[in-house]
């Protein structure tokens, strides 16, 4: 393996690492079933079986929402930051987003791209709190984050209160509901009517290839991820470490404000007391899976979305609690860690026999070409 492209045996590296992590994660949860006297090929069977064109609409929507959360929260792992806050600052960028585009001050097309743009503004807002903490007063942003998230369902809970119009003999409380006009048309998939993929999915793509290039192809990204690998080394080099953490935190919320968008211009067109909660949570171990990498999110949100989609039907047919998909996501965050570390010291050990492969071959020619000229 040492006489390969050094570029492939990266590759190589990388797709194993993912691999690795879920057959281990296969492994652990057959062993969770056999214990708990459940039958094993049956649940993997209903898993794994193809989805109806239904279930691939509701994967793919899923899927849109949880690759903006993973993204969200990979911005931050790039530069080390851990945003534990993604899920509150989506539900505070969700209601301010619905509350304005429920007012219908600006027409059509134009109320939604103000709600939107509120969305990350509100986000970003609620994030840079644990930016400007961790830059200006060395609080863990782990911890700030995680207290903020408490306060956002509480201030968002409280607001809900006083601009909530409730359904009539409903006790579901909402905002007013975005007009016809401003909500984001769906993609029409399949021959079944009313079955649509979120045409937020083409924003949430446009965010990936935004993450890509802002990351690899532009000076605020080499900071960003300059000062994630070394904050001294960076302060050296004349980057200031505490602007780029409150800029990362600011991105990083403005992105999670958008995690919510799909669900509020595609779906529910109202926030309310029944808006999907816990994505945030989602975001952290997709992006541990696809190695912060735009790609591997995708794949990682993909793979979520599947496991949560095709779990429905397991009480029913199987008799197994659709439970079991969470242990598998859960098994798979921690063995996402393992496997990787793993393979990165597989990596430089190979990587320290190649260069004494290299080392120990130019000692030998310079030794033959000594014993030539000798002679």
């Amino acid at each position: 393996m040492t006489s390969l492209d050094p570029r492939l045996v990266r590759l190589l590296l990388g797709i194993a690492a993912p691999v690795l992590a879920l057959g281990a994660a296969f492994a652990i949860t057959s062993l969770v079933l056999v214990v708990a006297g459940d039958p094993v090929g049956e649940v993997w069977s209903t898993i794994l079986s193809p989805p109806e064109t239904r279930n691939v609409v509701n994967i793919v929507n899923a899927a849109t929402v949880l690759y903006l959360s993973g993204v969200a929260v990979a911005i931050g792992f790039r530069m080390n930051l851990f945003n534990i806050g993604v899920d509150g600052q989506y539900r505070v960028a969700a209601f301010a987003a619905a509350a304005v585009a429920g007012e219908a001050w600006l027409p059509g097309v134009l109320n939604m791209v103000l709600a939107v743009l509120v969305a990350m503004l509100a986000g970003a807002i609620w994030a840079g709190i644990a930016g400007l903490l961790r830059a200006t007063r060395g609080v863990s942003e782990v911890i700030s984050t995680i207290m903020l998230n408490f306060i956002a369902t509480s201030v968002v809970a409280f607001l809900l209160r006083q601009v909530a119009v409730r359904e009539e003999g409903s006790n579901i409380v909402s905002t007013r509901p975005i007009p016809e006009g401003s909500r984001l048309p769906g993609i029409p998939f399949g021959d079944l009517p009313n079955l649509e993929i979120y045409g937020f999915v083409v924003v949430a793509a446009l965010v990936g290839l935004g993450y890509w290039f802002v990351l690899n192809k532009t000076r605020f990204g080499f900071d960003l991820r300059a000062t994630g690998r070394s904050a001294p080394a960076a302060t050296a080099s004349g980057i200031s470490v505490k602007r780029m953490t409150v800029a990362t935190m600011l991105l990083s919320g403005a992105i999670a404000g958008l995690v919510g968008m799909p669900l509020l211009l595609g779906s529910s067109y109202a926030y309310g007391s029944t808006f999907q909660s816990g994505l945030g949570f989602a975001g952290i171990a997709i992006a541990l899976l696809g190695r912060n990498h735009p790609v591997g999110i995708a794949l990682g949100a993909l793979l979520f979305a599947f496991l949560d989609e095709q779990s429905n039907p397991l009480q029913i047919l199987v008799g197994v609690s659709p439970d079991i998909v969470a242990i598998t996501q859960g098994v798979v965050v921690l063995t996402v860690v393992i496997s990787y570390e793993v393979v990165r010291r597989f990596g430089s050990r190979l990587e320290q026999r190649r260069v004494a492969a290299a080392l120990e071959s130019e000692r030998s020619a310079k030794a033959d070409a000594k014993q030539e000229a000798s002679a």
